[in-house]
């Protein structure tokens, strides 16, 4: 493994103490330039993209990680990140710089990412005060060697494409208890059903087409994580999870704890009778007895997928916090395409307990409604007045999260349309 460590890097690192007033230096309203000289601008922070994959649409997700990894030194007072595919180092380099992390390894397996990576990092925290190594191992050796060297983070993020999920259980083993885990999937084909068994290999679920699929790449990303914890007799749960049409991107952020679930295990299958529209979870105990409430006669009319995540998929509290900070910052309401005060607002409002995974898009209601799609406000608005819950959606503009059955939404539908 070749390495690039301060001279003065010990064991031990002394932590700052961190201010909760403090906003971090150079902040400024989210823009991505790229010039000839490959250098981007991200949070007021200029950097060397070099030859490295790069996509400044990611940005959110690295202000989401950076938000969590502060709230967690905030709390704890120490904060070490392992960042295991790092690309060029801008998310090592803002964990650095705005996380105020006391260490950083930043690992890309491609050595000739080595100059830029530290180039970037030594525009925020000099060579000599030891608070980072650059590393080049594929993911998995650098997760293995810590492990061995009994070498434990409070922060691991994993940033891998497609569908790579044979870095769990190594990322839980150096991971500390309470510990977080940020981790990715860019596979749509499989969350979209389109690859049930390359799904199943990867995540240990079946996936076949839903109308929510989007929301099911993330719900199969929890399940998968949840069920290695589980070999290794800890449980995961949700802080937040985040989706992006780019590539599309799952991100979600998970805490790691010792033992059983306290609240029972959301591992279950997940039906969608194609008949009348119904999602419902399916236990694992009621797996020969599956119908829908429908009573539809139609053939192959329930698709089931599973098993998934069938829990929240966020922690309102903790986007309570992440909302506050980012609002300190100056994050929220700068008024760019990447908002973090809409998306922060509208993941708050899915976590409400009472709303049931997926999302049903106006679009499928109106078709069979047999209308015109109605406004979403109108529809939201009368879908409360007849004492149901309702939220948007963060993952589709044009889609509603509730607990009201398919059969009254289209029969409100109908009333709004007849009004």
């Amino acid at each position: 493994m070749l390495s690039l460590s301060p001279t003065t890097l010990s064991s031990s690192f002394s932590p700052k103490t961190l201010n909760p007033n403090r906003k971090p230096s150079n902040l400024r309203s989210l823009t991505a330039i790229l010039s000839n000289s490959h250098h981007e601008t991200e949070r007021g922070f200029q950097f060397d993209i070099g030859d490295t994959f790069f996509r400044h649409e990611s940005a959110t997700g690295r202000d989401l990680g950076v938000l969590a990894a502060a709230l967690y030194k905030k709390s704890n007072k120490n904060l070490r990140v392992l960042d295991a595919m790092c690309g060029c180092g801008i998310r090592s380099l803002r964990y650095l710089a705005e996380a105020e992390a006391d260490f950083v390894l930043a690992n890309d397996a491609n050595e000739e990412c080595n100059g830029v990576i530290v180039g970037n990092l030594l525009r925020v925290v000099k060579e000599e005060e030891g608070r980072w190594e650059v590393s080049h191992s594929v993911a998995n050796r650098v997760l293995a060697e810590k492990y061995v060297e009994r070498e434990y983070f409070d922060f691991v993020d994993v940033d891998s494409f497609g569908s790579d999920s044979s870095f769990f259980r190594l990322a839980f083993d150096v991971v500390k208890i309470g510990g977080l885990l940020y981790v990715t999937s860019t596979d749509g084909f499989s969350s979209g059903g389109h690859r049930p068994n390359h799904s199943l290999a990867a995540y240990g679920a079946y996936i076949r087409p839903l109308p929510y699929s989007n929301e099911i790449g993330l719900r199969m990303l929890i399940g998968g994580a949840m069920r290695e914890a589980s070999v290794l007799g800890y449980h995961v749960s949700p802080l937040f999870s985040y989706y992006s049409y780019h590539g599309p991107v799952f991100r979600v952020l998970l805490r790691l704890n010792r033992g059983k679930p306290p609240h029972g295990i959301h591992y279950r299958f997940i039906g969608y009778c194609e008949s009348c529209g119904h999602s419902q979870a399916i236990s694992w105990d009621k797996l020969g007895q599956m119908k829908c409430p429908c009573g539809s006669d139609a053939p192959d009319s329930l698709v089931v997928s599973g098993p998934l995540w069938t829990g929240p998929l966020h922690c309102a509290s903790y986007l309570t916090e992440m909302h506050t900070l980012a609002g300190e910052w100056g994050w929220l309401g700068d008024g760019t395409k990447n908002d973090l005060d809409k998306l922060l607002l509208r993941m708050i409002d899915e976590s409400d307990p009472s709303l049931p995974f997926g999302y049903i898009q106006l679009d499928e209601i109106a078709s069979r409604a047999k209308v015109n799609s109605p406004r979403l406000v109108t529809l939201m608005s009368a879908i409360q007045q007849n004492g149901y819950n309702v939220s948007r959606s963060h993952i589709s503009n044009n889609a509603i999260k509730t607990n009201c059955p398919m059969s009254e939404c289209i029969r409100i539908t109908k009333d709004i349309q007849n009004a």
